[in-house]
């Protein structure tokens, strides 16, 4: 019964802190993704001021 335990209670320790380190990787790429658009965006649109488009 105490083997049981102890096992129990490291697999509930390694779950609690996988949480956290996805939740972490998870906001980084999305703020590297956000980023990366907002940038492309910025860029397309000083490329079309650059070359003369008419924004009617």
């Amino acid at each position: 019964m105490k083997n049981v335990l102890l096992i129990k209670e490291i697999y509930s320790e390694a779950f609690r802190n996988l949480g956290s380190k996805i939740a972490k990787h998870s906001f980084k790429a999305l703020a590297f993704f956000c980023a990366s658009t907002y940038f492309i965006a910025l860029y397309a649109f000083a490329f079309r001021v650059s070359t003369g488009f008419a924004f009617d």
